[in-house]
This record gives structure tokens, sequence and C-alpha cells, in this order.
């Protein structure tokens, strides 16, 4: 999982990959210094894959359906 910004990506600090077993939960973060936005979003990339959009959360944490889970 992988999330992207509208900032200069080379001071993005997250973890290069996460993984978990299906139906186990799993915290993911990503933070920088200097976000001038209140969105983020959010991309899962598999092995060989293409980049798949999951999800769009504003500032703080919030409820999502689908993927089910918490930003």
């Amino acid at each position: 999982l992988f999330s992207a910004v509208s900032v200069s990506r080379a001071q993005v600090q997250q973890e290069p990959s996460a993984e978990t077993s299906e139906g186990t939960g799993i915290n993911i973060t990503c933070s920088h210094p200097n976000i001038q936005s209140a969105y983020s979003y959010w991309y899962r990339q598999l092995p060989e894959q293409s980049p798949e959009f999951l999800v769009q959360a504003h500032t703080g944490s919030k409820e999502v359906s689908d993927p089910a889970g918490r930003l």
C-alpha cells in the first residue's frame, strides 16, 4: 500500500510495504513534514500489477466501508 500526496515524494515517510493475512487488520501510516492538503489518497500495488486506488481520506481518522477499515 502507498499514499500519494501532492508534495515532493522524496520527503514522504512510510514503510515500503506491508503484508497481512486475509481477515486480519493492519495499521499503515504515512507522514510528511509539509503537507499542504487535507486529503490523502491511498493505493495498493500487488506484485506484477498496476496501482489500484483504495480510498481518499480527509485529515483525521474516519471509518471506510470498502475495503473495511479505518483511516
